[in-house]
């Protein structure tokens, strides 16, 4: 099938979603290493972004090295869905609001800077749309990556890391919130960053270049969008499995062609008894089915499988809220 893509832009969504320079001028170091110039990668990103292909160029935040977050869900009124779809993604906790099919019909992740915070939007969320809510926050990932290669199989990094919530400082947390939007598309976006976080460019390029080494960042380039990209069959594919087991299990569906993400979820009973999140994108339900009955077949347990048939909301974590830096600016303006 013809790529809809130039060569330069296939380049910048498949060849640089990681890896990104973390330098004074890194579109020009970029455009170095793809044999453009820094004119036309700048122009190529921003026209990507206006069509849609591309979130933001920025950081992929570990999950549970910092604030808190959970995948939630709420049985919404199949007639009331769009109103209440809308009273969810009006939160800035939430970042992703999705309609599955499933008698619980609204999914949505939502983080914030601690656990108190994020308790108190998810019950803000159940008041104003008087439905309740569970949370199933995450115990364990066997991937999390969501990059997605579009010459062949999707990327996979595996493993069970046991990193620690990781305390944060006012000044990483002014540096977070700025970062969470992305960086801009300009000549030296962290000089600007730095501009809205309260710091120097160099100060800005030495914290991202340490979070990268520590983890915290688990990566830093393009971020794409699957639903753009051809991949419109998203299916959240659960399984309710031993305990004992489920360590086991997770790490070989994680390892499966297209799973796209892989996770250990606590159980929210007597309503929600699956303990096994795996994520199959495909670019149809007939692509993605073989991966669901394959995955069943691994875990020796039918998945049930929740496709997606409306994306309400789709944009970057919010821990930390905007706050005014000095002169006036703002720093971490977040846009869905």
């Amino acid at each position: 099938m013809d790529s809809p893509y130039t060569p330069l832009e296939f380049s910048l969504l498949n060849d640089w979603q990681r890896d990104f320079p973390i330098t004074g001028r890194p579109f020009a170091e970029l455009a170095a290493k793809v044999g453009a110039d820094e004119t036309a990668i700048l122009a190529t990103l921003k026209r990507l972004q206006a069509r849609g292909a591309i979130s933001r160029v920025g950081a992929v935040l570990a999950p549970r090295r910092i604030g808190a977050s959970t995948l939630a869900a709420l049985a919404a009124p199949p007639a009331e869905i769009e109103r209440i779809a809308a009273l969810v993604s009006a939160r800035p906790e939430v970042n992703h609001n999705y309609q599955r099919e499933h008698n619980y019909n609204l999914w949505f992740v939502a983080t914030a800077a601690d656990a108190a915070t994020l308790a108190e939007a998810l019950a803000a969320i159940e008041r104003d749309t008087g439905c309740a809510v569970i949370s199933l926050p995450l115990e364990q990932e066997y991937h999390i990556d969501l990059g997605f290669d579009l010459k062949s199989a999707h990327k996979h990094q595996t493993g069970l890391p046991g990193m620690p919530l990781r305390a944060t400082d006012a000044a990483e947390r002014q540096l977070i919130a700025a970062l969470q939007p992305g960086i801009e598309l300009v000549v030296r976006p962290f000089e600007r960053l730095g501009e809205r976080a309260g710091m120097s460019e160099n100060e800005v390029l030495g914290r991202i270049a340490g979070w990268l080494e520590e983890g915290l960042i688990k990566r830093f380039g393009v971020v794409v969008r699957h639903h753009e990209l051809g991949y419109r069959a998203n299916a959240m594919v659960v399984f309710d499995l031993p305990d004992a087991e489920v360590d086991r299990i997770g790490l070989q569906l994680a390892a499966e062609p297209g799973v796209t993400l892989c996770y250990r979820r606590t159980r929210s009973l007597p309503e929600w008894p699956y303990n096994l999140y795996c994520m199959v994108h495909g670019r149809s339900r007939e692509a993605a089915q073989p991966v669901i009955e394959r995955l069943s077949r691994l875990a020796g347990t039918p998945g049930q499988a929740l496709f997606s048939t409306r994306r309400f909301k789709q944009c970057g974590a919010s821990y930390f809220p905007a706050t005014a830096a000095p002169g006036g600016q703002t720093r971490g303006l977040v846009s869905a």
